[in-house]
């Protein structure tokens, strides 16, 4: 009996594998921020010829998306085409750039279309912790009240997009 204990025990740890790898666990981080005004900021801007931002930006009736990305990420230049795409279809963006220099964003916009109406350059990722990101790429779908209404986390790719612009369209 004590000889089938350790097949036993491997059997279980493979079912326990399979059945993660057969269905995976749900891994979408919810976040806190979601339901809840933007945090006051207000932000210089980062280029020549391009305003700086604030958090009143958010507050005039109209929805838009906060692009919280940086010119030294790559998943950054991923999801460009799509900002690119959302743009032409007349989605308000404005961005907020992690850590980087004016020159090096200029090169990024250059070389990957500028989607933006406004960059705030956030030196020290203080208004980018206090929106509960912890990275780059991630974007916001903000109300016209200035309310966070959804929270993308990662590169957007194609088929996010129309999800985006559900969540823009839902709000006012």
């Amino acid at each position: 009996m004590l000889l089938w204990l350790p097949f036993g025990g491997f059997a279980l740890l493979f079912a326990v594998v399979a059945s993660g790898l057969i269905a995976p666990a749900d891994r979408t981080v919810k976040s806190a921020m979601v339901g809840k005004p933007l945090p006051t900021f207000a932000l210089p801007g980062i280029v020549p010829n391009k305003p700086g931002l604030a958090s009143a930006t958010f507050q005039q009736g109209k929805p838009r998306l906060l692009n919280v990305f940086a010119s030294w990420c790559i998943p950054c230049i991923a999801e460009a085409p799509q900002l690119m795409r959302l743009k032409q279809m007349g989605v308000p963006i404005d961005a907020i750039a992690i850590r980087d220099t004016g020159p090096a964003i200029q090169g990024f916009l250059r070389r990957n279309g500028d989607p933006y109406e406004r960059i705030g350059d956030d030196k020290v990722s203080a208004v980018q912790l206090s929106l509960g990101s912890s990275g780059v790429p991630e974007t916001f779908v903000i109300d016209g009240q200035g309310r966070i209404v959804q929270q993308h986390i990662g590169d957007i790719r194609e088929d996010d997009v129309p999800k985006i612009l559900e969540a823009l369209q839902g709000v006012q």
